[in-house]
């Protein structure tokens, strides 16, 4: 009997596994995924279609008749499309190291440091949220023209140097860590550079991945900004170069969707490439809150 009983268990252990609940999440997170990854899906599906099957009525959901004809004649029209691939690839991965060292650096300012005026200085500093970005457009513009640096890469990377949304998120996930290890750091001869670089940085991680992931596909899909301040064709980044392939009177859907495929690869790689530190952060800011 005892026997019996113990092999029991296990089976309604299964039982309870497959509660309907479950079943019922697990059909709304596919039904979710479906819907947030079909525009992707059709992206790639329509820039591997030839142009005379773009149009047609209803589309092939499936690609039938998928070549790479797009993509040859891409590469064939839009001689720069390579060069522009590069001014992206500069531009955000450089306002990501920018955001990544200048907003830790502020949010471990306003998380564990005392100085004057600390909460008020961080409230005005949110408080520039509100500011539309189309109202600081015009004064960006003259400040960059001034400076010279019209129709250049650091005209679209010098104003994305910080953010707030990047200060405060990291003051946010800062203010979590224990401040025992950062004087112990203190107290084995670490001055503040040494604890910024080798506790704060290490321990931020989760954070400076979702931070990381923001910023780069933010200013790589950045579009009004290049278009205002970069004027040569060899200058342009990918979004104002792919949008510069439609025509005045008519419109290859078949090249655009195979450079906006082209571009959407490199954003991809990137959430791949640093999704564990992101789900980590989300994961570790819900289990703090």
């Amino acid at each position: 009997m005892a026997s019996k009983s113990v092999s029991s268990r296990p089976q309604a252990a299964r039982i309870r596994l497959w509660h309907p609940s479950k079943g019922l999440a697990w059909l709304v997170l596919a039904i979710t995924t479906c819907i947030s990854l079909w525009p992707m899906y059709w992206l790639f599906v329509t820039a591997l279609t030839p142009t005379t099957f773009v149009l047609k009525t209803p589309p092939d959901v499936v690609p039938l008749h998928a070549d790479f004809s797009n993509f040859q004649r891409l590469l064939n029209q839009a001689s720069d499309y390579w060069i522009w691939a590069r001014n992206s690839i500069a531009v955000a991965l450089c306002v990501t190291l920018f955001h990544i060292f200048f907003d830790t650096l502020a949010g471990y300012a306003f998380a564990k440091k005392r100085f004057p005026g600390r909460n008020v200085l961080f409230w005005i500093v949110i408080a520039t949220m509100m500011v539309p970005t189309y109202v600081t457009l015009v004064p960006m513009y003259l400040v960059t023209r001034n400076l010279q640096l019209l129709n250049t890469l650091w005209a679209v990377i010098l104003p994305g140097f910080a953010s707030v949304f990047g200060i405060f998120l990291m003051r946010q996930y800062i203010q979590t860590l224990p401040s025992e290890l950062m004087d112990a750091a203190r107290i084995d001869g670490c001055g503040e550079p040494g604890v910024f670089w080798h506790v704060i940085l290490p321990l931020s991680r989760p954070a400076i991945g979702a931070l990381a992931i923001f910023t780069f596909v933010r200013h790589w899909n950045d579009f009004l900004w290049p278009l205002i301040v970069l004027n040569d064709s060899s200058a342009y980044t990918l979004p104002v170069g792919v949008a510069g392939l439609q025509g005045e009177f008519s419109t290859d859907f078949g090249i655009i969707f195979a450079g906006a495929a082209l571009a959407a690869l490199p954003m991809i790689i990137f959430f791949l490439i640093f999704q564990r530190y992101f789900l980590e952060g989300v994961r570790m800011g819900a289990l703090k809150g």
